[in-house]
C-alpha cells in the first residue's frame, strides 16, 4: 500500500482507502472512492499540485490532500 503522493508520473493504481475522514466526503464528491482507478497525469515542477485522471475527468490534487489517499500501485 502507498500514498498516492509518492507515486511518480504515469503511475497507475486503485485507491484503496483514505487516512482521514475529514476529506473523504470532499474526496469522494471528485469521483475519487475506494475501487477507483487513478492516474497521476503531471505533476507541477516543484511538486505541487498533481494532476490527476480518475472517473473519467482531470483533477488537481494538493500534495496534503493525495498524501490521505492510499492506493495499490497497478503499474
Amino acid at each position: 500500500m502507498k500514498r498516492l503522493s509518492d507515486l511518480p508520473s504515469g503511475a497507475i493504481a486503485r485507491i484503496h482507502s483514505f487516512e482521514k475522514d475529514e476529506i473523504f466526503l470532499k474526496l469522494m464528491e471528485m469521483g475519487c472512492v475506494p475501487g477507483e482507478i487513478i492516474k497521476i497525469e503531471k505533476i507541477a515542477p516543484l511538486g505541487d499540485p498533481i494532476s490527476v485522471a480518475v472517473a473519467g475527468y482531470r483533477l488537481s490534487l494538493r500534495l496534503d490532500e493525495a498524501r490521505n489517499i492510499f492506493v495499490e500501485e497497478l503499474i
